[in-house]
């Protein structure tokens, strides 16, 4: 387990690592997203590489989901680039955030675990 602090509301077992290649857009809309996105609670880490256009992103997937850092990224008129690869792995991400997502509030089960009841005294 890392010793690195994260913000409030990260837990580092659900945190993913995400880069979006964007396509090219007025950078003050750019700035706005980045603003914008970097209040979203889970949000650990974001930047933005001009060079390459692409959108990294650091979140809890238990609390934020890609679709919704999406929606902030269309209400300010920026898309995410349309080639195959991109969108290949945007599907990927949507996959295993879901899955996420699901397994955090999931109750494990153990062979292991004390069956109920068989722990108290007769």
């Amino acid at each position: 387990m890392s010793k690195k602090e994260h913000r409030l509301g990260v837990s580092e077992i659900n945190l993913v690592v995400r880069h979006l290649k964007l396509e090219p857009a007025d950078q003050n809309n750019l700035q706005a997203v980045v603003a914008e996105v970097d209040q979203l609670y889970g949000l650990d880490a974001i930047s933005f590489d001009e060079k390459s256009h692409v959108l990294n992103l650091a979140y809890d997937a238990s609390r934020i989901c890609l679709d919704g850092i999406e929606d902030v990224l269309k209400k300010h008129g920026v898309e995410v680039s349309h080639d195959w690869w991109t969108h290949f792995k945007e599907d990927y991400y949507k996959f295993v955030d879901q899955n996420v997502k699901n397994n955090a509030s999931h109750e494990p089960w153990s062979c292991h675990q004390i069956p109920p009841g068989a722990g108290r005294k007769r």
